[in-house]
């Protein structure tokens, strides 16, 4: 890789391991683990760097590899579901409730499969459409459809339908 070529790169992970982290963090639900899942996306990304047509597509690049390497690794692993020892009470949220609400709500979303929270965390989160949702996770965007369907019947099973709780909602109901 020529000089020029390695500080492109320098620069792309500079400006974005911040958000590509994030993403795998919310993917992976384990901090470690989405430092471990994000420097085997930048080494993929690092190696293909010559070969990518435009590297202003470097961060979908590494988006893929972050969400193929994620369902790969939770395949292998078989992950099994996380069970708390119980579920917060519902009531009016003070600070202290709502980070109780939050902590719930992400409990709940961990329980998803790798493939659902990908898809929901891409979709809502980075706030990718269905068509950069279905690159990024390597397939068509029927699939992304019915992984984030499947995802939010899930998270509505488990939360209810209280809008505080799951506000993705109104996402759906806008038709982003």
């Amino acid at each position: 890789m020529a000089g020029r070529d390695r500080d492109a790169f320098a620069e792309f992970v500079h400006a974005r391991s911040g958000a590509l982290h994030r993403a795998a963090y919310l993917m992976v639900g384990d901090a470690g683990l989405a430092q471990d899942l994000v420097q085997e996306a930048l080494t993929k990304t690092y190696v293909a760097w010559p070969r990518l047509r435009d590297p202003a597509n470097a961060e979908a690049y590494t988006r893929k590899a972050i969400t193929t390497t994620a369902i790969t690794w939770f395949r292998r692993r078989s992950f099994s579901e996380r069970p708390s020892e119980h579920l917060p009470e519902r009531s009016v949220a003070g600070p202290d409730e709502a980070v109780d609400q939050r902590t719930w709500v992400w409990q709940a979303l961990l329980e998803l499969p790798v493939r659902q929270r990908a898809a929901v965390v891409l979709r809502y989160y980075e706030d990718l459409t269905e068509a950069q949702t279905a690159a990024a996770m390597g397939c068509a965007v029927g699939t992304v459809k019915s992984q984030v369907s499947l995802a939010l019947r899930k998270l509505r099973e488990r939360l209810g339908d209280d809008p505080a709780l799951l506000p993705l909602d109104d996402l759906l109901t806008t038709g982003r």
